[in-house]
């Protein structure tokens, strides 16, 4: 059985080439930002705001995400250095890039004199939508995927065509946990859009994201095959539990102190 993967590659100009995961995760922060723009004029953010971030957001969250994945795959890149740099050829971690971007952003509002919450809480749906466009980026490359399973089981989830035949990897179909984790952030980013109608408090909106958006990251990493892993343990499911946990603290330490008196819709 001969199934031919889709090419990577979307345009060859000479010895430079446009893959199709770049042209995905630009497609997923061009509407990202269009979403967060919109929002933070209806909550009196300057229109600029998300473009201005991105300029510092974007490159400093693609160095962390590297660096991350480099540090848990340190007995490859310890041996073959001239590899760290080469990011086009695949290596990143989202939980790095999260982390960059959220420090860059908590810089980034001090200096604009806005407030963070304010900031992440519009920011909020915009991300879980990047997420769930960005594994399309996966599922070109063939990778984050799960365990082998039948063909069978692939047609029994009714999934389209192209999606099963892109699961034949090297002889075997495998569980499209990169669909998982899509589907899954499709519903977050729904979730949170409702939730923004409703009386959350300033920062709560981006404490769901993020209990959410781990929750399922926690489950559909425990079948992936690629996990980047600290002996045993799998590194994307401690750092779920860890962002969960920190989020409920967060949230009930703002609501206690009375740090959350403001709420999302609040325009000041």
């Amino acid at each position: 059985m001969s199934i031919e993967p889709i090419n990577p590659v979307a345009i060859q100009l000479g010895p430079f080439s446009i893959r199709w995961y770049g042209i995905i995760i630009g497609v997923g922060i061009a509407l990202a930002l269009i979403l967060a723009v919109r929002e933070a004029d209806k909550r009196g953010l300057p229109k600029d705001t998300f473009t201005d971030l991105l300029v510092w957001a974007i490159p400093i969250s693609i160095i962390c995400a590297r660096i991350y994945y480099v540090i848990f795959e340190w007995d490859f890149y310890s041996q073959n250095p001239g590899q760290i740099i080469k990011i086009w050829e695949g290596g990143i971690a989202i939980h790095g890039a999260l982390i960059g971007a959220v420090v860059t952003a908590i810089i980034f509002s001090r200096k604009k004199g806005i407030s963070f919450w304010k900031l992440a809480d519009v920011a909020a749906p915009s991300l879980i939508l990047g997420q769930a466009i960005g594994r399309w980026g996966n599922f070109i490359n063939q990778e984050a995927h799960g365990e082998a399973v039948s063909r069978a089981f692939l047609e029994n989830l009714h999934l389209p065509q192209f999606i099963i035949d892109q699961m034949y990897i090297n002889g075997e179909y495998y569980h499209p946990t990169f669909l998982y984790e899509s589907v899954w952030n499709i519903i977050g980013f729904i979730i949170l859009l409702a939730l923004r109608k409703s009386s959350l408090r300033r920062g709560e909106l981006f404490l769901s994201y993020m209990i959410w958006y781990s929750i399922g990251r926690f489950f559909i990493e425990g079948m992936r095959t690629d996990s980047l892993m600290l002996d045993s343990v799998r590194m994307a499911q401690v750092i779920s539990l860890v962002l969960i946990l920190l989020a409920i603290a967060i949230w009930f330490y703002r609501r206690y102190t009375g740090l959350a008196k403001q709420k999302y819709k609040d325009s000041d």
